[in-house]
């Protein structure tokens, strides 16, 4: 992954006027700070700049891409990272869903047809806000209640896990579905994408912890 003319011009910045905050950056940058907010994370994340409390921004242990762990981080792929989806029918109950979610300990489903492909995504909160005064939702389809798949964000195995990380941050999700493309004939020979796994919050953190111990 190569960084973005932005991404850039943020590690000069602090590099040349550290510590910096955010705000600042954004003010030098003609920007506002919410749009900066996906790139500081993943500069972050990268060790190329670090971010203190009450402090700002300064650089990072890590101040070129050539760096051991930086070099492991943007060799990984999501297919080295990936956990095994934990997946709903798209005609199982709003019950169903619940019981599954608790059962899992996730924050999210992924729902999928018959044909194991991506129907959709359910999250607690979806779960919360459909039912919460409600007597008849439980034994309702999560069909009814998802976020339906052309507005689900998802990953590829060979995507990079920075990249996958960066589709987190920018949509502020809790975890990304992992697909394949496959072609369907039902669907008038539309790709359709076959679910294979996910990768959460906690996986990111986990790599970064490990990266942090090797260092």
């Amino acid at each position: 992954m190569e960084l973005s003319a932005r991404q850039l011009q943020i590690v000069e910045l602090v590099k040349a006027n550290a510590p910096i905050t955010g705000e600042q950056i954004a003010e030098m940058l003609g920007l506002s700070r919410p749009t900066l907010r996906s790139d500081l994370a993943l500069l972050v994340m990268l060790g190329l700049v670090d971010a203190k409390p009450k402090v700002g921004y300064t650089p990072g242990s890590s101040v070129n891409t050539g760096s051991q762990a930086s070099r492991k981080l943007l060799g990984l792929k999501v297919r080295d990272v990936q956990a095994i989806p934990v997946v709903v029918r798209d005609q199982a109950s709003v019950h169903d869903a619940v019981v599954a979610l608790f059962l899992e300990n996730v924050g999210s489903l992924i729902v999928v047809g018959e044909d194991g492909c991506l129907s959709g995504i359910i999250s607690r909160k979806d779960l919360l806000k459909f039912t919460f005064g409600n007597a008849s939702a439980s034994s309702m389809p999560v069909s009814m209640v998802m976020t339906r798949e052309p507005n689900v964000i998802h990953v590829t195995p060979e995507e990079s896990v920075i990249d996958a990380a960066n589709k987190m941050i920018h949509h502020q999700v809790d975890s990304l579905p992992v697909v394949v493309p496959v072609k369907s004939e039902e669907a008038g020979g539309r790709t359709r994408w076959e679910v294979v796994g996910r990768v959460t919050k906690t996986i990111m953190t986990k790599i970064l912890l490990d990266l942090a111990i090797d260092r």
